[in-house]
Protein backbone atom coordinates (compact mmCIF):
# COMPACT_ATOMS: atom_id res chain seq x y z
CA UNK A 1 0.00 0.00 0.00
CA UNK A 2 1.29 3.43 -0.94
CA UNK A 3 -0.14 6.75 0.25
CA UNK A 4 0.19 10.12 -1.44
CA UNK A 5 -1.11 13.28 0.23
CA UNK A 6 -1.54 16.91 -0.68
CA UNK A 7 -2.95 19.76 1.41
CA UNK A 8 -5.69 21.53 -0.55
CA UNK A 9 -7.32 24.96 -0.43
CA UNK A 10 -7.40 27.72 2.17
CA UNK A 11 -7.95 25.22 4.97
CA UNK A 12 -5.06 22.98 3.87
CA UNK A 13 -7.29 19.92 3.87
CA UNK A 14 -5.37 16.71 3.24
CA UNK A 15 -6.43 14.77 0.17
CA UNK A 16 -5.11 11.22 0.03
CA UNK A 17 -4.55 8.75 -2.76
CA UNK A 18 -4.20 5.19 -1.46
CA UNK A 19 -2.89 2.67 -3.97
CA UNK A 20 -3.21 -1.07 -3.42
CA UNK A 21 -2.50 -3.66 -6.12
CA UNK A 22 -2.58 -0.97 -8.78
CA UNK A 23 -5.96 0.41 -7.68
CA UNK A 24 -6.32 4.00 -6.47
CA UNK A 25 -8.71 5.17 -3.74
CA UNK A 26 -9.24 8.92 -3.40
CA UNK A 27 -10.01 10.12 0.12
CA UNK A 28 -11.46 13.60 0.79
CA UNK A 29 -10.86 15.50 -2.45
CA UNK A 30 -11.09 19.09 -1.26
CA UNK A 31 -10.80 22.44 -3.00
CA UNK A 32 -8.61 22.29 -6.11
CA UNK A 33 -7.89 18.58 -5.78
CA UNK A 34 -8.99 17.48 -9.25
CA UNK A 35 -5.83 18.04 -11.28
CA UNK A 36 -3.55 16.68 -8.55
CA UNK A 37 -5.65 13.51 -8.35
CA UNK A 38 -5.66 13.07 -12.12
CA UNK A 39 -1.89 13.59 -12.28
CA UNK A 40 -1.24 11.05 -9.52
CA UNK A 41 -3.59 8.18 -10.35
CA UNK A 42 -3.51 5.55 -13.07
CA UNK A 43 -6.45 3.36 -12.04
CA UNK A 44 -8.86 5.29 -9.75
CA UNK A 45 -11.77 3.17 -8.52
CA UNK A 46 -13.60 5.24 -5.86
CA UNK A 47 -13.95 8.51 -3.98
CA UNK A 48 -14.25 8.05 -0.20
CA UNK A 49 -15.49 10.86 2.05
CA UNK A 50 -14.80 10.82 5.79
CA UNK A 51 -17.56 13.39 6.32
CA UNK A 52 -19.54 16.03 4.47
CA UNK A 53 -17.80 19.34 5.19
CA UNK A 54 -17.17 21.40 2.06
CA UNK A 55 -13.37 21.48 2.37
CA UNK A 56 -13.30 17.66 2.18
CA UNK A 57 -15.81 17.13 -0.64
CA UNK A 58 -15.39 20.18 -2.90
CA UNK A 59 -13.96 18.22 -5.85
CA UNK A 60 -16.33 15.24 -5.51
CA UNK A 61 -18.52 16.22 -8.45
CA UNK A 62 -15.70 17.12 -10.82
CA UNK A 63 -13.80 13.89 -10.16
CA UNK A 64 -17.00 11.85 -10.30
CA UNK A 65 -17.69 13.29 -13.75
CA UNK A 66 -14.16 13.18 -15.12
CA UNK A 67 -13.10 9.77 -13.82
CA UNK A 68 -16.51 8.05 -13.84
CA UNK A 69 -15.99 6.60 -10.37
CA UNK A 70 -18.50 6.35 -7.50
CA UNK A 71 -18.68 8.43 -4.33
CA UNK A 72 -18.97 6.72 -0.95
CA UNK A 73 -20.09 8.89 1.99
CA UNK A 74 -21.40 8.23 5.51
CA UNK A 75 -25.18 8.27 5.23
CA UNK A 76 -25.76 10.94 7.90
CA UNK A 77 -23.59 13.46 6.03
CA UNK A 78 -24.88 12.90 2.49
CA UNK A 79 -27.16 15.93 2.76
CA UNK A 80 -24.10 18.17 3.04
CA UNK A 81 -22.77 17.00 -0.32
CA UNK A 82 -26.01 17.85 -2.04
CA UNK A 83 -27.36 20.90 -0.21
CA UNK A 84 -24.30 23.08 0.66
CA UNK A 85 -25.67 23.84 4.16
CA UNK A 86 -22.87 26.32 4.96
CA UNK A 87 -23.42 28.36 1.77
CA UNK A 88 -19.83 28.00 0.67
CA UNK A 89 -20.68 27.51 -2.99
CA UNK A 90 -19.68 23.87 -2.84
CA UNK A 91 -20.39 22.08 -6.12
CA UNK A 92 -23.31 19.75 -5.39
CA UNK A 93 -22.56 16.03 -5.50
CA UNK A 94 -24.58 12.95 -4.71
CA UNK A 95 -23.22 9.90 -2.94
CA UNK A 96 -23.54 6.80 -5.09
CA UNK A 97 -23.28 4.70 -1.95
CA UNK A 98 -24.51 5.82 1.48
CA UNK A 99 -22.40 4.11 4.11
CA UNK A 100 -24.04 2.68 7.23
CA UNK A 101 -22.55 3.07 10.71
CA UNK A 102 -19.35 0.99 11.04
CA UNK A 103 -19.95 -0.57 7.63
CA UNK A 104 -17.28 -2.70 5.97
CA UNK A 105 -17.16 -2.57 2.19
CA UNK A 106 -15.05 -4.48 -0.30
CA UNK A 107 -13.88 -2.66 -3.42
CA UNK A 108 -12.21 -4.93 -5.96
CA UNK A 109 -10.65 -7.02 -3.20
CA UNK A 110 -9.76 -4.11 -0.90
CA UNK A 111 -11.46 -4.23 2.51
CA UNK A 112 -12.43 -0.82 3.87
CA UNK A 113 -14.11 -0.08 7.19
CA UNK A 114 -15.90 3.19 7.92
CA UNK A 115 -15.64 3.55 11.71
CA UNK A 116 -18.58 5.70 12.85
CA UNK A 117 -17.31 8.56 15.04
CA UNK A 118 -20.02 11.26 15.14
CA UNK A 119 -19.54 14.56 16.92
CA UNK A 120 -17.76 16.84 14.47
CA UNK A 121 -20.57 16.03 12.04
CA UNK A 122 -23.53 13.64 12.34
CA UNK A 123 -21.89 11.03 10.14
CA UNK A 124 -18.21 11.71 10.80
CA UNK A 125 -16.23 8.54 10.17
CA UNK A 126 -12.64 7.34 10.03
CA UNK A 127 -11.75 5.08 7.14
CA UNK A 128 -9.60 2.08 7.99
CA UNK A 129 -7.58 0.39 5.26
CA UNK A 130 -5.26 -2.33 6.56
CA UNK A 131 -3.56 -0.89 9.70
CA UNK A 132 -4.09 2.72 8.69
CA UNK A 133 -6.87 5.06 9.78
CA UNK A 134 -7.82 8.06 7.65
CA UNK A 135 -9.41 10.10 10.41
CA UNK A 136 -10.79 13.10 8.52
CA UNK A 137 -11.67 15.72 11.15
CA UNK A 138 -12.34 13.28 13.99
CA UNK A 139 -8.90 13.42 15.60
CA UNK A 140 -5.68 15.26 14.82
CA UNK A 141 -2.19 15.24 16.25
CA UNK A 142 -2.84 16.48 19.78
CA UNK A 143 -6.38 17.63 19.06
CA UNK A 144 -9.89 16.74 17.92
CA UNK A 145 -12.42 18.09 15.43
CA UNK A 146 -14.42 21.12 16.46
CA UNK A 147 -17.87 20.55 17.93
CA UNK A 148 -19.21 24.11 17.81
CA UNK A 149 -20.36 24.01 14.18
CA UNK A 150 -23.97 23.59 13.06
CA UNK A 151 -24.77 19.84 13.13
CA UNK A 152 -21.91 19.16 15.58
CA UNK A 153 -22.58 17.44 18.90
CA UNK A 154 -20.16 17.45 21.88
CA UNK A 155 -21.89 14.51 23.58
CA UNK A 156 -21.54 12.41 20.44
CA UNK A 157 -17.86 13.38 20.29
CA UNK A 158 -17.34 12.13 23.85
CA UNK A 159 -18.80 8.75 22.93
CA UNK A 160 -16.67 8.62 19.79
CA UNK A 161 -13.51 9.35 21.77
CA UNK A 162 -14.37 6.61 24.26
CA UNK A 163 -14.93 4.25 21.34
CA UNK A 164 -11.56 4.93 19.69
CA UNK A 165 -9.79 4.71 23.05
CA UNK A 166 -11.04 1.12 23.28
CA UNK A 167 -9.13 0.14 20.12
CA UNK A 168 -6.34 -2.28 20.93
CA UNK A 169 -4.28 -1.89 17.75
CA UNK A 170 -1.84 0.99 17.34
CA UNK A 171 -3.14 2.22 14.00
CA UNK A 172 -1.28 4.81 11.95
CA UNK A 173 -3.52 7.89 11.73
CA UNK A 174 -3.61 10.15 8.68
CA UNK A 175 -5.50 13.28 9.65
CA UNK A 176 -7.70 15.64 7.68
CA UNK A 177 -5.40 18.56 8.50
CA UNK A 178 -1.78 18.53 9.64
CA UNK A 179 0.65 15.70 10.23
CA UNK A 180 0.16 11.94 10.58
CA UNK A 181 0.34 10.35 14.00
CA UNK A 182 -0.64 7.05 15.60
CA UNK A 183 -3.40 6.04 17.95
CA UNK A 184 -1.27 5.20 20.95
CA UNK A 185 0.46 8.60 20.79
CA UNK A 186 -2.93 10.30 20.91
CA UNK A 187 -4.44 8.43 23.87
CA UNK A 188 -3.30 10.91 26.54
CA UNK A 189 -4.58 13.86 24.51
CA UNK A 190 -7.88 12.13 23.84
CA UNK A 191 -8.39 11.40 27.53
CA UNK A 192 -7.77 15.07 28.28
CA UNK A 193 -10.38 16.08 25.69
CA UNK A 194 -12.91 13.84 27.40
CA UNK A 195 -12.54 15.98 30.53
CA UNK A 196 -12.70 19.23 28.58
CA UNK A 197 -15.81 18.65 26.49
Amino acid sequence: MTIKSQAMGDYQTNCYIVTIDGKDLIIDPGMGATQWVIDNTTNPIAILNTHGHFDHVWSNKELNNKLKIPIYCPKDDCFMLKDDPFDQGTPSSIADFKIEHDEIINLEGIEIKFHFFPGHTPGCSAIQIKNTLFAGDFIFQGSIGRVDFPYSNPEDMKESIRKVLSFEDNLTVYTGHGNPTNLFNEKASLNNWLNYL
